[in-house]
């Protein structure tokens, strides 16, 4: 529905989600990586994504030239408690962005927690496995996307940085539980993911885009962690934590089956990135107050 505008110096891009965690990072650093292109950076007090009509009106108006597309209901727990509304949000708005991308490049964010952890090291052809609503909204989102052969799916672990709500990168979550947790916290040594600074992520995304890729491409840390490791490695650099970290087991966790260990192989996207996707903990080594 959508087309390129007529004016080719003006490369209009719609970021949604754009006050999320790496929503904002790409707006932010659009001007560094992709300074020929204009940014509409939509926020849900600016453009309700669940009014499709309103959507399909702005979208005819602008005529963007691509859409990266970040908001998502991204926590497991706010999904599994009002599934209605977790598949408006990343299924229908996705559904409903990829109709009007027909004809333009489309980025899809989606998550390392379509696989069931049961492995680790996952490559993009791997078969999606989720464990709860959360992943299986993603699943669907990305046949959905991957139904035109332009469009991007970037799949990535969790990411840290410096979000605007102050809650939304996995240091921030992290700090605020250890705040609270008196004087002694669990973090599972049998939990690993493959974390990511969002600036990284917004880095290779940019260049993705400029480089059109399409199809899916893992865009993660190239170093696995467990939850326990990530805790110490963050801790060293706030010096007002005073919590003792000891190791537990996500086997002893009362909730929902929780997936392992869905590191992510990242050798597609490294091998054509200009710059490597970085390892935490050398990158916190040369950015120890980045967290």
């Amino acid at each position: 529905m959508s087309s390129p505008p007529a004016d080719g110096n003006s490369r209009l891009t719609w970021i949604t989600g754009a006050r999320g965690l790496i929503g904002n990072y790409l707006v932010q650093s659009a001007a560094r990586f992709a300074p020929h292109r204009r940014i509409r950076a939509l926020t849900r007090d600016q453009l309700d994504l669940l009014d499709f009509a309103a959507v399909q009106r702005e979208c005819k108006k602008d005529r963007p030239e691509l859409i990266i597309h970040c908001a998502a209901i991204t926590v497991v727990a706010d999904a599994q408690k009002n599934p209605a509304l977790a598949r408006q949000v990343n299924v229908d708005v996705t559904r409903c962005l990829n109709d009007l991308a027909a004809d333009i490049p489309l980025i899809f964010f989606s998550t390392d927690l379509v696989f069931d952890g049961r492995k680790g090291d996952y490559v993009e052809t791997d078969a999606v496995n989720p464990l709860h609503l959360y992943g299986e909204n993603k699943v669907e989102a990305e046949h959905i996307v991957l139904s035109a052969h332009r469009h991007l799916v970037v799949r990535t672990s969790i990411n840290g940085g410096k979000s605007l709500t102050g809650n939304r990168a996995f240091n921030e979550q992290l700090r605020r539980s250890l705040r609270g947790a008196g004087e002694v916290m669990k973090l599972f040594t049998d939990e690993f993911r493959c974390p990511i600074p969002a600036e990284e992520t917004a880095r290779a995304v940019w260049e993705l885009a400029e480089k059109k890729c399409g199809g899916i491409y893992h865009v993660a840390g190239a170093e696995k962690l467990s939850r326990s490791q990530i805790g110490q490695l963050l801790v060293k650099n706030w010096p007002e934590i005073s919590v003792k970290l000891e190791s537990g087991s996500a086997r002893e966790f009362p909730g929902p089956p929780r997936a392992l260990d869905t590191s992510l192989n990242i050798a597609k996207a490294q091998s054509i990135l200009s710059r490597p996707l970085p390892r935490l903990t050398q990158w916190l080594a040369h950015n120890p107050m980045a967290f």
